[in-house]
């Protein structure tokens, strides 16, 4: 897949694009929830019946964020692990549009003229409700209206699950309640996080349960402070582990979170690796213990949960 960043205004031709025509999916997309998934697949399919490329348009940084939501400055999907999943889905051009306050006033008619038929678009697909333009004033009938025959527009359903319509803001609140059995179902896949595994204090080594500590490496939606079970993906294997998220209260006074997984069976030095952590399962909510102990005890009957839940779910050490 080609990645190709643009910044308006835009000069034409854009480098790499494709010169035949292309069918451009078009949205936010955080998260690629089963509903964006449904974007993405009638792109595809549109662009395989027509023998042109399947592309998308996306936002860097989201929208929201610019706007004044700081809510939005994380995301459920940073741009890298949202372009590597498109490509999984079979897109074959990204275009990450630079989202600045100059990008933000643009009517819904400098959209379509100005970027639009730049990029010579066959088909245009959105979903249900797609927003664009100064303000939002854009809609998805707005565009079938702009595009006055120029190209062919889709607009995708809403999709629903349980009787409730999948949303990213859905998927947001679950994982800051910590449900992240929830936000899994409505992604299609478990939530992930990934970073560098990097040297912590080390206390838990010392209480017999020692942890890798990782520190992301994008902006990510952390999921609410509490006891997880995790499946830690490591040099292309799979671990089964525990791991706490928050500000260690039994230790320490402070605000920062840190997010520590201890791995079952597992007495390698990682520090310095990239890994993967998927967020199987909660647990229970962090809490100040009145003695190290305690904690300890505590520890040990959540390892022994972790284990049952991961055993359950098909996680097995060392599976490839």
């Amino acid at each position: 897949m080609r990645s190709i960043t643009l910044q308006y205004p835009i000069s034409f031709p854009v480098e790499g694009m494709p010169e035949g025509g292309q069918v451009l999916a078009i949205g936010e997309f955080d998260g690629l929830h089963l509903g964006h998934r449904e974007v993405v697949r009638r792109a595809v399919e549109t662009a395989g019946k027509l023998g042109l490329p399947a592309a998308i348009m996306t936002f860097d940084p989201h929208p929201r964020e610019v706007l004044g939501q700081d809510k939005y400055v994380r995301h459920i999907t940073p741009v890298p692990k949202k372009l590597e999943l498109l490509a999984e889905a079979g897109i074959d051009v990204a275009y990450i549009v630079r989202f600045d306050p100059a990008f933000s006033r643009i009517s819904p008619a400098e959209f379509v003229d100005h970027m639009l038929m730049g990029l010579r678009v066959n088909t245009v697909v959105v979903g249900f409700d797609f927003r664009f333009g100064h303000k939002s004033e854009g809609h998805a009938d707005t565009l079938c209206d702009l595009a006055a025959g120029r190209f062919a527009v889709e607009v995708v359903r809403p999709f629903h699950m349980d009787g409730v319509k999948i949303s990213s803001t859905l998927v947001r609140d679950y994982l800051e309640q910590g449900d992240v059995i929830r936000a899994g179902k409505l992604l299609g896949r478990g939530y992930t996080l990934t970073g560098e595994v990097v040297h912590g204090a080390e206390r838990g080594r010392l209480l017999g349960f020692p942890t890798a500590n990782v520190e992301l490496d994008e902006p990510y939606i952390v999921p609410a402070n509490g006891v997880y079970a995790v499946r830690f993906e490591r040099a292309g294997r799979i671990y089964a582990g525990v791991m706490n998220i928050g500000t260690k209260p039994t230790f320490e006074d402070t605000t920062r979170r840190t997010l520590e997984t201890h791995l079952f069976d597992f007495n390698e030095s990682i520090y310095g690796e990239k890994v993967g952590l998927e967020l199987v399962a909660y647990i229970r909510p962090e809490r100040k213990f009145a003695s190290v102990d305690e904690l300890v005890d505590q520890i040990g009957r959540d390892s022994q949960q972790a284990r049952e839940l991961l055993l359950h779910d098909g996680a097995v050490n060392g599976s490839a």
